[in-house]
């Protein structure tokens, strides 16, 4: 088993943990930023969740 196939696994087994990051990474990006790109951070983070684990957690 290769890395991208464990990472996949890891992805599947804990999405909310997944989906919970990728929230925290946006909002980092987005108070770096001031919030000048905070829609198309959005819309990266929903997408990224959308295809992480089992789909997105509603988070």
């Amino acid at each position: 088993m290769g890395f991208l196939d464990k990472a996949k696994d890891f992805a599947d087994e804990h999405d909310e943990q997944v989906d919970q990051g990728l929230e925290k990474a946006g909002d980092q990006v987005d108070q770096r930023t001031g919030d000048k790109y905070s829609k198309q951070v959005d819309r990266g983070v929903d997408e990224a969740q959308k295809r992480t684990g089992e789909g997105d957690t509603g988070q």
